[in-house]
C-alpha cells in the first residue's frame, strides 16, 4: 500500500461494532460479559450505581478485574465525572487496582480505556489523563462521553486532544433530555418523522470532530428493548451517518449492532478486488484503475484497505 494511505492515522482497526454497559454493582452481569460476543465491555460506576452503592461497586469491579479474563473483548470502565462527589474515590480504585497488577506480566494493563460521562471540556480531559498517568494507567486511552449541549459544542477541542483519546462516545439519552427532545421522536418508531431527527445535527457534528481526529465515535444507546425494530433504524442510521459502533444496555441487542458495523462477505470480496487491482496500476505506474466499470482512485483504495483491516480483525475475535 503507498505511503500515501497509510502515514497520520491515529485510528485503529479495532473492532468497535457493539459496546455493551454492565453495570459494575452486578458481578453475575460481569461475569456474564466475558462470554457474550461484544466487541466492548464497559464496565459502568455512573448511571448503573445508585449513590448508596458506589462504595460496594467499587469493591465488586476491583475483585472483578482482578481476576476476570474478558479475552481480544476491549475492557472499559466509566467512573463517575470529574466534578461528581464518586470520581476522586474511582480513581483511587484504580489506582489501587494498577498497583495489585503491576506485577502480572500476562496483561499489559489492567483495562484498556476509562469513559468520562459528560465531558464538556479539554480540561476534563486533561484533568483525567494526569490521574490515570499518577494511578500507574497510563496505557489506559480516554474515551469522552458527549451528552450535553456545551459538549456536542466543545466535541472538536475535545477530540483534538492528543493525551490519549481514541473514541468518542455519544450519550444520547441525556443529550435528549436537555435538548427537551419529544419521546417519540427520540425514539424513532412512531412519530412519523426521521429517526431521532432532533438529535441529527449534534450527532454528524460529532461524527466531524471525531473523524477529523481520525479516532472512533460510539453511537448512544437504543432504550427500546421491545422488538428489533428501533434498534434496526437507530444503528442503520448510524452507520449512515459514520460512526464506529453502537452503544447497548442488553445482550439482546448484541446481534443487530455486530450485523450493522460488521463487514459483510460481498463488501470483504469488493475491497479485496479493489485493492488487487489499486496493486496492479501502482505496477504500472498509473495512480488510478477501473473495477466493474468505476474508476478506483486512492480515495477508494484507502476505504477498502479499513474494510480488509476491519474483516480481518472480527474473524481473529471469532464473532
Amino acid at each position: 500500500m503507498s505511503e500515501s494511505l497509510t502515514k497520520n492515522k491515529r485510528a485503529s482497526y479495532k473492532p468497535r461494532r457493539s459496546a455493551l454497559y454492565m453495570p459494575a454493582i452486578n458481578t453475575r452481569a460481569m461475569n456474564k460479559a466475558q462470554t457474550l460476543e461484544a466487541d466492548v465491555v464497559i464496565l459502568d460506576l455512573e448511571d448503573a450505581v445508585a449513590p448508596e452503592q458506589k462504595t460496594t461497586a467499587r469493591e465488586l469491579l476491583q475483585t472483578q478485574l482482578s481476576s476476570a479474563d474478558y479475552g481480544l473483548r476491549e475492557l472499559v470502565v466509566r467512573v463517575n465525572g470529574v466534578d461528581s462527589p464518586w470520581y476522586e474515590q474511582d480513581i483511587a480504585m484504580l489506582k489501587q487496582l494498577a498497583e495489585t497488577q503491576s506485577g502480572a506480566a500476562e496483561r499489559d494493563s489492567v483495562l484498556d480505556a476509562v469513559a468520562l460521562p459528560k465531558t464538556e471540556s479539554q480540561e476534563q480531559v486533561a484533568q483525567l489523563r494526569r490521574a490515570l498517568n499518577a494511578a500507574g494507567l497510563s496505557q489506559a486511552s480516554i474515551w469522552p462521553m458527549i451528552e450535553t449541549p456545551t459538549g456536542v459544542f466543545n466535541a472538536r477541542a475535545i477530540c483534538a486532544d492528543a493525551q490519549g483519546v481514541d473514541c468518542l462516545v455519544m450519550g444520547t439519552s441525556d443529550l435528549a433530555k436537555d435538548l427537551q427532545l419529544p419521546a417519540a421522536n427520540f425514539a424513532g418508531g412512531d412519530s412519523g418523522g426521521t429517526v431521532r431527527e432532533g438529535l441529527l445535527h449534534a450527532l454528524s457534528h460529532c461524527v466531524l470532530a471525531a473523524r477529523e481526529a481520525r479516532i472512533d465515535i460510539l453511537d448512544g444507546v437504543c432504550l427500546d428493548l421491545d422488538g428489533e425494530a428501533a434498534l434496526d433504524a437507530e444503528t442503520q442510521q448510524g452507520k449512515q451517518l459514520g460512526f464506529t459502533g453502537k452503544t447497548l444496555i442488553h445482550p439482546k441487542q448484541l446481534a443487530v449492532a455486530n450485523r450493522i458495523f460488521g463487514v459483510d462477505s460481498a463488501e470483504h470480496e469488493r475491497a479485496k478486488t479493489i485493492m488487487a487491482a489499486w496493486r496492479e496500476a501502482e505496477q504500472a505506474g498509473s495512480g488510478l484503475t477501473v473495477v466493474d466499470g468505476k474508476l478506483v482512485e486512492s480515495l477508494h483504495v484507502e476505504a477498502a484497505e479499513r474494510v480488509c483491516a476491519l474483516a480481518e480483525a472480527i474473524e481473529r475475535r471469532g464473532f
